[in-house]
């Protein structure tokens, strides 16, 4: 097996490597806690009960731990990953994936029809996760791709130095 030795994710600006390897998994670990410790209260925060009754149906647990889950290996993945390497092909390829996970996280709200993406006045601390802190990763995540930010070499603007 071929040995590499990790570079530190220092090489880029500090607004990356804050939001990235750090701010981010936070938050959404924070997510994960909620989807599976405090199931009922993220249930009424997604979409408040009509009926007002405690608790999940077993049927919204598996959901919500399976949900929970996922939160997780986001965060782990992104503070693990992004971590042991400074190749901007790494980092390119893996926020390429979460941009496209981005999109397909606000889209799962669309139920609640066109308002709730940009009612702001109106959100939650629920929405302010689901849809403000998506917002800005995805955002983060563009200008990462589209190279704002990073230093460049002259002869190729896009290319990061390693």
């Amino acid at each position: 097996m071929p040995s590499s030795t990790p570079s530190t994710p220092s090489a880029f600006p500090w607004f990356y490597t804050a939001f990235f390897l750090y701010i981010e998994p936070v938050a959404t670990a924070v997510g994960a806690y909620y989807a599976f410790l405090e199931q009922h209260q993220y249930m009424e925060l997604t979409v408040p009960s009509v009926t007002g009754l405690a608790g999940v149906s077993t049927r919204e647990n598996v959901v919500l731990n399976q949900l929970a889950n996922l939160y997780f290996v986001f965060a782990l993945n992104e503070a693990f990953v992004l971590r042991v390497t400074n190749d901007h092909r790494v980092w390119s390829v893996f926020l390429l994936g979460l941009l496209i996970a981005d999109f397909g996280h606000l889209y799962s709200v669309n139920a609640l029809g066109w308002p709730v993406y940009y009612q702001f006045w109106n959100w939650n601390k629920m929405y302010w996760g689901n849809l403000g802190f998506v917002y800005l990763g995805a955002t983060m995540r563009t200008a990462f791709l589209l190279g704002l930010g990073l230093p460049t070499t002259s002869s190729n603007p896009k290319k990061f130095k390693t």
